[in-house]
Parts: structure tokens; C-alpha cells; sequence
């Protein structure tokens, strides 16, 4: 029992005397801390690549972190997960079966930190659409995982492609979205690729949406 009425106390209850005997079990959830880059580096220098540099294909996809106060996050990280540009994961998790990844190399997750600027940049391909269930297709889209100082689990989201507009119709997770914010999750198109922008937070309705997964 914590005894609140002494400031020395200590505020969680004392159940081990070492840490061989603490019972193995799910650790707490965490904001990114300070070390984060190192336990990252060098291991994944280059987590944002997610295709070869000479694979068929190859788009750049950049992501701007922005705080409530409409600040850049600078110590956010970006963590990706897609299907390649046939719709299919080289990996046994898939439903309809592993497949050889297409374009040859390229490997469905990627993790990479912003700069200054709270960007984020990650060289992949343009996935392909997903089946998903009653015979209907997910758009092609990219699942988006954002890390940051004061965010204690990740937050999910994801980003679709513009010229997708008549899959978007029929695709049954972005339908879960009020329509009226279902544009932020809409890439806007660059010279290399595609950009979207997340807001973890606004006053003012900028809000990206994020899910419950």
C-alpha cells in the first residue's frame, strides 16, 4: 500500500527485491526518449529505404510531423508497413500466401526519423490494392506508425494516393471516416513522389485521423 500522505514514499507499491524476481509479463507503454536514436543506429541507417535504388517503380513518400501548437516534431520517427506494387507481403502472414516481393528487394516495412523540419522521408513503390472482405478492395494505401515525445503508443494512420479518387469510394477503412476528414489522409503528389502531412493535434480541426488498432 502507498502511503500518500508521505512525500518519500514511494508512488508504486515495492512487490520485488531484484529484478530476477519480477514476474515476466507486457511492459508500459513509453513516450520515444532521448536514446531511441541510438538503440536505432546504425542497425537502421537506412530504414527508409524500403525499395532498391534501381527498382522499377521507385517513389519517394515524405511525411511532415506537426504538434498542436502547429510546431514541427523534430524527434519523431515514422515507422511504414505496405504491400508491394502487386498487392502481396513476402511473408507467411499473408492470407492468400508468401510471395516473391515485387520489385525484387523491396521489404514492406521501413522506419525512419524526421529532421528539423519534422519530415520523414521513405523510398518505396507504390503498393497495390489489398482484397479485403465481402469481395471488396482496399485502395492502395501505406500504413503509417508515428513515434514522438509525449505520445505514449503509437499513433496509426494511413496515407492514400489522389489518383486512387474512385477506389477511395469503395474502400471500407476509409469509409469508417467522417467524410469531412477523410481528405487528410489524401497525399498531396510532389516531383518525387507523395507528401502528407500529420497532425498529432489542432484547435482547429487539422487533426489527421488516427486508429484504433
Amino acid at each position: 500500500m502507498i502511503d500518500t500522505q508521505n512525500p518519500d514514499a514511494p508512488r508504486y507499491p515495492v512487490f520485488a527485491r531484484s529484478q530476477d524476481e519480477v514476474p515476466f509479463g507486457v511492459t508500459p507503454s513509453q513516450t520515444v526518449g532521448p536514446y531511441v536514436h541510438i538503440g536505432l543506429y546504425p542497425a537502421w541507417q537506412n530504414g527508409g529505404v524500403a525499395a532498391p535504388e534501381d527498382a522499377p517503380g521507385r517513389i519517394e513518400v515524405s511525411f511532415t510531423v506537426i504538434d498542436g501548437a502547429g510546431e514541427p516534431i523534430a524527434d519523431a520517427m515514422i515507422e511504414t508497413w505496405q504491400a508491394d506494387a502487386a498487392g502481396r507481403f513476402d511473408s507467411p502472414s499473408d492470407p492468400r500466401g508468401a510471395a516473391l516481393a515485387n520489385p525484387s528487394g523491396f521489404r514492406s516495412l521501413a522506419r525512419v526519423f524526421a529532421d528539423q523540419t519534422g519530415t520523414s522521408v521513405v523510398h518505396t513503390v507504390k503498393p497495390g490494392a489489398l482484397p479485403a472482405e465481402n469481395g471488396v478492395d482496399e485502395a492502395p494505401h501505406i500504413n503509417v506508425g508515428v513515434f514522438a515525445r509525449g505520445i505514449l503508443e503509437r499513433l496509426y494512420t494511413r496515407l492514400y494516393f489522389p489518383e486512387d479518387l474512385e477506389a477511395h469510394a469503395s474502400d471500407p477503412v476509409l469509409a469508417a471516416v467522417p467524410k469531412a476528414d477523410r481528405p487528410k489522409l489524401i497525399a498531396e503528389k510532389t516531383e518525387r513522389g507523395y507528401h502528407l502531412t500529420i497532425h498529432v493535434q489542432s484547435e482547429n480541426g487539422r487533426e489527421t485521423p488516427f486508429f484504433a488498432v
